[in-house]
């Protein structure tokens, strides 16, 4: 199930706060922006991904995951669906711990790649929804 309420709760709960939100600019207009405003409320480190590596909510930005010079717990992917497949591949390659596909963000191969190497995955859901139903 792409939206399985147990693990919806476990990556908001319990995987861990490092977030690799994938698409995240200074575009104040675009989902992520808000979204990240949202993880960072409730406590989780939201670290941009972009490819202008921008400084967003103060933290500092990388062109790609594997940039990321530490661990992320989840890469929130904001990318239209022709690309998510290749970031659900670079979390698994980086050993993210899962990945989320925001709303209409669906690609069931990517799906279940992720799942069969062993990540949690939510698709065509987001955690600023989620979270605060928690």
């Amino acid at each position: 199930m792409y939206g399985d309420p147990a693990t919806i709760r476990r990556i908001l709960t319990e995987l861990g706060d490092t977030w690799a939100v994938v698409g995240l600019s200074n575009n104040e207009d675009r989902a992520a922006y808000g979204v990240a405003r949202v993880l960072q409320r409730f406590g989780k480190r939201v670290v941009p991904v972009h490819p202008k590596a921008e400084t967003v909510h103060g933290e500092k930005g990388y062109p790609s995951l594997e940039a990321i010079p530490f661990k992320v717990d989840v890469v929130d992917v904001f990318v239209n669906s022709a690309l998510a497949g290749a970031v659900a591949d670079e979390a698994v390659a980086v050993g993210a711990g899962a990945v989320w596909f925001q709303l209409g963000v669906v690609d069931e191969e990517a799906f279940a790649r992720t799942r069969g190497a062993g990540l949690d995955m939510i698709m065509d859901r987001c955690p600023a929804i989620e979270i605060p139903a928690l």
